[in-house]
């Protein structure tokens, strides 16, 4: 018998999601042992199962080593010792040893019990704040802060899979370009009457793409409508907004023939110049420079929005916010307490936000390339729905089927 044990819990729908092939064939691939001591299987759709197994291995590293892996499969220790918060060395500094985080739910035995972490995200660290644990960016860390270590008190809960197959269930981790357009039109209509009805948040993240292929129109119609909650794009959506509402172009080409148009390549820039006389886009619409469009509605609806600036951006627009760290503070504000993100045709922005974003909200990514929606699985965000098609023509058609019938 092996001299080095450890015995681990994980429940949930361990069979169905996959859950218990990838922690037994983890041991096993690690060189360890293991015995279930118990296996309870659930029996309906909404029983969950529960696995205990004692985990051995001769090498009291690599059971260590593995043990925190199978934390973040969804084990936990059976019988958990206190959580161990070392002081931060210095402001922004973490122990060696710091727990980093997932973007799961995640529990921390504090105290003699199990503590939800608040501000859950990835690639952070957990900290105690008030006897309670927050997730906190690296940067964020002032010295002397307690900071979590080691993954041995530590309880995730990755999301189960959507059993009532309503749209998380009907495409989950597929990327094709063949599945029928109209369906996933449908179903994602359902979702967001579901949740404006319900009184949740929905917020959009998008690339100028959506003004090129003529889907500004649909998206600033279901900003006026309500369907949306918060915006998040780059500096380039809102000049080619701008420019297709002052101009009827976008990057100089006339949107309603197609064609490009003499002197088009200055719109852009054009419009970059009205801005900036009259100061601001909400000053634009008060004076009534600006008086259609997809930032027009945002702002005509008070609906929050941040414009984070690139090192290619022309301009900036007066509100594009061009320091990065304020730009990701800006996101995070939007995206809090979301419950789905729209992502509409901007692979960088798209990521960036799917890193932010906790497991359980909810994420449609709408992009006419399919490795941007695989990007997005790799990067992290399993719970991402993918759309593969053209923006414009997925707003058109969402616009349609929720206003038609609205």
């Amino acid at each position: 018998m092996a001299p080095h044990a450890r015995r681990f819990v994980s429940q949930g729908h361990l069979v169905d999601s996959g859950a218990l092939t990838r922690i037994l064939n983890l041991i096993v691939e690690e060189g360890a042992d293991y015995e279930v001591v118990s296996f309870k299987l659930g029996k309906t759709n909404q029983d969950e199962s529960q696995l205990e197994m004692e985990v051995r291995s001769g090498d009291a590293a690599l059971l260590e080593g593995l043990a925190a892996r199978l934390v973040a499969l969804g084990c936990y220790e059976r019988k958990p010792g206190e959580a161990v918060f070392r002081p931060a060395p210095r402001e922004g500094v973490a122990p060696e040893d710091f727990y980093s985080t997932t973007h799961h739910r995640t529990e921390v035995f504090v105290q003699g019990r199990w503590r939800e972490v608040r501000r859950q995200r990835m690639d952070g660290v957990v900290v105690l704040e008030h006897g309670e644990p927050v997730c906190r960016k690296l940067r964020d860390l002032r010295a002397g802060q307690p900071v979590l270590c080691g993954s041995s008190s530590v309880r995730l809960t990755p999301p189960a899979r959507d059993r009532d197959a309503r749209l998380f269930g009907f495409m989950q981790s597929e990327v094709s370009s063949e599945r029928s357009v109209e369906n996933a039109v449908r179903r994602i209509a359902e979702e967001l009457k579901s949740i404006r009805t319900g009184g949740g948040r929905i917020v959009a993240v998008a690339g100028p793409v959506v003004v090129h292929t003529g889907g500004a129109p649909a998206l600033a119609s279901l900003v006026k409508a309500g369907y949306l909650q918060g915006l998040l794009a780059g500096n380039a959506l809102a000049v080619h907004d701008v420019e297709c509402a002052l101009y009827g172009t976008s990057l100089g080409v006339d949107l309603s023939s197609g064609r490009p148009v003499d002197q088009g390549h200055r719109n852009h820039m054009r419009a970059i110049n009205r801005i900036a006389e009259a100061g601001s886009l909400a000053a634009a619409v008060q004076q009534g420079v600006l008086g259609s469009g997809i930032m027009y509605e945002v702002i005509r609806a008070g609906v929050p929005y941040a414009l984070a600036g690139s090192i290619r951006d022309d301009g900036p627009l007066p509100e594009t916010i061009t320091d990065m760290i304020r730009a990701q503070e800006a996101y995070e504000r939007i995206l809090e307490n979301a419950s789905l993100v729209l992502m509409l045709g901007s692979m960088l922005h798209s990521i960036a936000v799917g890193n932010m974003l906790p497991s359980w909200v909810k994420a449609v990514c709408v992009d006419i390339a399919p490795p941007v929606i695989t990007k997005l699985a790799d990067r992290g965000s399993a719970q991402t729905v993918g759309v593969v098609t053209d923006a414009g023509l997925f707003l058109r058609g969402l616009a349609a089927v929720l206003l038609g019938s609205s």
